[in-house]
């Protein structure tokens, strides 16, 4: 039985220091996150999850309310804390969190902690959904690190290509992943 699972990426939002489970979408995200709506709202949908960070929730969120559906909130799809990054620039960690799954900056958390704390939520969500379709609200790096469990060509190169908002459509067979779909038109 085929699983359809949309991870969604958040649209756009402002950084605010101190903000991070807060701060929600910029009006250019608000408008993206219409667009979203007019690209999924054909699909059937049985079921909507996101990260309990505002941004995720208000990308999906246009969507759900069309289709008259309640967002799930889930704290194991939050995106991941880089910690304090001290001498680096944004992207030199990121790549370095990327090129070796067990690195670690001070309060932050590795990829190998992050996707695992992902994983464990969607093949639950799989496993417990089995033949449905759902709507996964989502950031750039957990996303990343959810595709590069199934495919390890997901990683920093892909990370760094991905845009606010992005879709992806995965297709499964049971835990296996066998397509995967872009399905952004911005």
């Amino acid at each position: 039985m085929a699983t359809t699972i949309y991870l969604i990426r958040h649209a756009e939002s402002l950084y605010t220091e101190g903000q991070e489970r807060e701060r929600g979408l910029s009006e250019q995200g608000k408008a993206d996150a219409e667009h979203v709506r007019s690209i999924l709202q054909k699909e059937s949908i049985d079921l909507f999850v996101s990260s309990t960070y505002a941004r995720a929730i208000q990308t999906i969120q246009p969507l759900a309310d069309e289709m008259q559906m309640e967002v799930t909130l889930i704290e194991g799809l939050r995106e991941r804390a880089i910690g304090d990054i001290a001498g680096l620039s944004f992207l030199e960690a990121k790549r370095s969190v990327y090129q070796d799954f067990a690195a670690i900056f001070k309060g932050g958390e590795s990829s190998a902690e992050a996707q695992a704390r992902a994983i464990r939520e969607l093949k639950f969500l799989m496993r417990k959904h089995e033949g449905s379709t759902l709507v996964v609200g989502t950031h750039g790096d957990i996303m990343t690190l959810m595709l590069n469990y199934f495919d390890s060509r997901f990683g920093y190169g892909f990370w760094q290509s991905t845009t606010m908002p992005d879709i992806y459509q995965l297709a499964f067979e049971g835990e296996k992943l066998v397509q995967i779909t872009r399905k952004w038109e911005g």
